[in-house]
């Protein structure tokens, strides 16, 4: 084995520090992660701007290499030039690339001929949802199997994945790693009650408004009565939407659409304070929101599929329509011991299958074997799972969590 030092280059996010989704949060998590054991972390981040003077730079945060790619393009096709210009320095770099996702697979095989050991997350099956238009979903299923075959390793985060992928590449290619999240043991009020809520009295939905997340059937399974709680929904909503509409004219007066909320403490206190959490995700694999409300603490109401029952386990709730949706609802709003007691899964289930030390160092361990680096020093603590440990035993998020 080479005992020089192990380097990683991270591509198919728009940058850290992360703002922006899972993938954004996960490149942050794993290169703070790897550079404390030794690592040189390169993260590719996308600047848009108006004209391209300088299509590289680099900058430093944190001990991680930040490599600004110049983009002057807007839409997709910004995303396919930022990929391309990705794919064309790492050619250049060395060491192994991480790449996740495979929007942008087409430019792999650039990758790969250049001498690369390429890692690819698999991410979700993108062109089963319905939202996109034939020649969109063609255009992820290509890609999807020049991933598959351009790769070296494939990573999974959810064994149904593992299953779909295995249909491209024998099971001896892939590793299933699942997506990681943090223990919240408190959250300040304030945000809630900034918004009119009350801690215990609400239900959340953390999603995009899409048809295949199923947000219209959880809100008209919601108000098909008065409850004495809300729903709050978050998610961009636009007039000139057809379904955005629809929701909008399915809620009752107690569903709260505060709009997309990006600010961090407000989406923890949303989630630490509420009663359920509403996941109405169809096509996927383990959902980083669903993570999320796992190690909060929060009851389940999920959609009935495999990538779900396999996230949150068999002690939630799983609805096929919006009648099973309402019958959920009324038990938890109804039962305070069987919320609480749903909350309490969750957190066991978060400690047992979805802590980060433990899911970074499955990533570090086949970077590390696909590049031939020697190990470096260094030993990962196990906080987190102690915290979630302490947090079941003491009772979870407060005695007055569930009212």
């Amino acid at each position: 084995m080479s005992s020089y030092k192990p380097s990683l280059l991270i591509l198919g996010t728009r940058g850290i520090p992360a703002c922006h989704g899972g993938f954004e949060t996960f490149a942050e998590k794993l290169a703070l992660f790897l550079v404390k054991r030794g690592w040189h972390v390169g993260v590719y981040c996308q600047d848009e701007v108006p004209a391209v003077t300088e299509r590289f730079r680099t900058t430093t945060w944190n001990g991680i290499e930040l490599i600004h790619v110049a983009v002057s393009s807007t839409g997709p096709r910004a995303t396919l030039d930022f990929d391309w210009h990705c794919v064309r320095d790492a050619a250049k770099r060395g060491g192994v690339s991480l790449v996740l996702g495979y929007n942008g697979a087409i430019f792999l095989p650039y990758l790969r001929l250049a001498g690369a050991k390429i890692l690819t997350n698999m991410d979700g099956i993108e062109w089963k949802r319905p939202k996109w238009s034939m020649a969109v979903r063609a255009w992820f299923w290509t890609n999807e199997w020049i991933a598959a075959w351009a790769s070296h390793r494939l990573v999974a985060d959810h064994p149904a994945i593992a299953d779909h992928v295995a249909t491209r590449r024998p099971r001896s290619a892939i590793a299933t790693i699942p997506y990681g999240g943090d223990p919240i043991s408190a959250a300040p009020t304030a945000p809630i009650e900034a918004l009119g809520l009350k801690p215990g009295r609400y239900m959340t939905s953390i999603a995009r408004i899409e048809p295949d997340n199923n947000i219209l059937t959880m809100v008209e399974a919601f108000s098909r009565k008065l409850r004495g709680m809300r729903l709050v929904v978050l998610g961009t909503l636009s007039a000139t939407n057809p379904y955005h509409r629809a929701v909008r004219e399915a809620a009752s007066d107690e569903v709260l659409f505060p709009g997309a909320i990006y600010e961090a403490e407000t989406i923890r206190s949303l989630r630490f304070h509420a009663r359920a959490y509403l996941h109405g995700h169809t096509v996927g694999g383990t959902n980083p929101s669903l993570v999320e409300a796992l190690w909060a603490g929060n009851a389940v109401i999920a959609h009935d599929n495999a990538f779900n029952r396999g996230t949150a386990g068999d002690q939630q709730f799983y609805f096929a329509d919006a009648d099973a949706c309402e019958r959920h609802i009324e038990s938890l709003v109804a039962n305070d011991l069987m919320a609480k007691k749903a909350g309490f899964a969750s957190l066991a289930r978060a400690a047992e299958r979805f802590e980060w030390s433990e899911i970074l160092k499955q990533y570090e361990d086949e970077a590390m074997a696909l590049g031939g680096f020697a190990a470096p020093v260094g030993e990962v603590k196990h906080s987190a799972l102690a915290t979630a440990n302490a947090s079941i035993v003491s009772g979870g998020r407060g005695r007055d969590h569930v009212s």
